[in-house]
């Protein structure tokens, strides 16, 4: 068992224990209410969905407010998107309390903005531990650690992406080669992340999200000829096919981003944010997979030879499923 055993092992056990689940479970989504007469606000609840399946979450308010109309609810853009108007009375929304029932039982963050007549905006990020929270007084600027956390908290949980970074990790010999490799992904999907936020480029998020599926086939398959001693094209240019598939990932950032559907004003703060902290939890994947790699090198032997056609084989079938259940939504609105 080698360096490359513990990293092996950790494909074949995500890729197991992802086979039949989503891979972006962790979409954040939004409770936006805008006050559009003294105590009555527009509500806007947008929840992740794939195809007809959609997250058992519901917004609840205190304080007496009160649902006036019936929602209105349309499935768009792998959302779940419902309109309603809230009377809040007298009183406003000045110390409710909001909370997201069934958030606790999720792994996903919402974000609740808050906007007044006057101008005045809050923002607050609610997450699976901290459900609820009063609204206070005063201005309060857009969360900024918390679009940092956000990014974090898509890569490390991101298990596609992550499966992609891995692979990288696996197929590329030499720490230097390793470095120039890592940073064209890093490179390629900061850029696409920005275009696609700030809205220079528009790319369907269906599309995309099935192709990043491609790109782990891809890297697999690319794994699985190395280990059979067979020319590829990774082993010669490993940093322009990251470099590459990069830009796609990049797309798939930008659509977690987005879809908490943020106002244009606050996108530029929100994408650095976001953009630190997907980096961040990059770097902290790598680096300790690289740990544990140096730990199991200096403690085992030689990897066994049939570990990594089984985890080349594992990943590329778990990618492939991924690739088709993808289409059949994006095609059909339905799911395996």
């Amino acid at each position: 068992m080698s360096i490359r055993l513990v990293a092996m092992i950790f494909l074949v056990l995500l890729a197991w224990n992802q086979g039949t689940t989503f891979a972006h479970e962790v979409r954040p989504g939004l409770l936006q209410l805008t006050e559009v007469a003294p105590g009555r606000f527009e509500v806007l609840w947008k929840v992740p969905a794939r195809g007809d399946r959609v997250l058992a979450l519901q917004p609840a308010f205190s304080n007496d407010c009160r649902q006036v109309t019936s929602p209105t609810a349309r499935i768009a853009d792998n959302a779940s998107m419902s309109r309603w108007i809230l009377d809040c009375g007298t009183q406003g929304m000045e110390g409710a309390e909001i909370r997201i029932d069934g958030l606790a039982a999720t792994m996903i963050d919402v974000l609740v903005r808050i906007e007044w007549q006057n101008g005045t905006v809050k923002s607050q990020i609610l997450r699976p531990n901290d459900t609820a929270f009063q609204v206070g007084g005063g201005a309060q600027a857009v969360p900024v650690w918390g679009y940092l956390t956000l990014g974090i908290e898509h890569i490390l949980l991101g298990i596609d992406h992550l499966l992609f970074v891995l692979g990288l990790m696996l197929v590329v010999n030499g720490t230097w080669l390793l470095v120039k490799t890592i940073t064209a992904f890093t490179v390629a999907h900061s850029i696409t992340l920005g275009l696609a936020t700030l809205g220079f480029v528009h790319v369907p998020q269906a599309p995309v999200e099935a192709v990043i599926a491609l790109s782990i086939v891809f890297v697999a398959s690319e794994l699985a000829r190395q280990r059979n001693e067979q020319p590829n094209v990774m082993a010669r240019y490993p940093w322009i096919v990251a470099f590459t598939f990069g830009l796609l990932h990049g797309f798939g950032f930008a659509g977690a981003l987005n879809e908490v559907g943020l106002p244009q004003t606050d996108i530029p703060l929100a994408l650095l944010c976001f953009n630190v902290g997907v980096e961040l939890g990059q770097l902290g994947f790598v680096g300790s997979v690289l740990g544990i790699m140096w730990v199991f090198h200096r403690a085992v032997g030689p990897t066994p030879l049939w570990l990594p056609q089984v985890a080349a084989y594992g990943i590329g079938s778990v990618a492939s499923f991924w690739v088709i259940e993808r289409v059949v939504i994006m095609a059909f609105g339905g799911s395996l």
